[in-house]
């Protein structure tokens, strides 16, 4: 299956459920693609020790899963891409939308 996964919260226990859930997809031997939008591009700030949202994240591209960021997001934030939340745009958010098989939105 080809998963999409949405998210535009930086709720750090909302993003780690989220991140959670693409782990179990890809050991699942899914695609998962996820794309942070909004306050989501905030998300590794706000990762905390109860829950480790950078963690998951990291197990997620470890195990070939792709994160997306919204660049327009991140430039009103003042923030540069990085690995954990790489400078994408509109239209890879279309793409994910359109390739992929369910879409789940945090």
């Amino acid at each position: 299956m080809k998963l999409g996964i949405i998210i535009s919260t930086s709720d750090a226990e909302s993003v780690w459920n989220a991140f959670r859930l693409a782990n179990f997809s890809r050991k699942e031997g899914d695609e998962v693609k996820v794309f942070l939008v909004g306050k989501a591009v905030d998300y590794v700030e706000a990762s905390t020790e109860k829950f480790p949202a950078k963690a998951e994240a990291e197990k997620l591209v470890a195990s070939g899963g792709v994160i997306l960021a919204c660049g327009t997001c991140l430039k009103l934030r003042n923030k540069a891409g990085d690995v954990l939340c790489p400078l994408s745009t509109m239209k890879d958010l279309y793409s994910l939308v359109k390739e992929s098989e369910k879409l789940v939105c945090f």
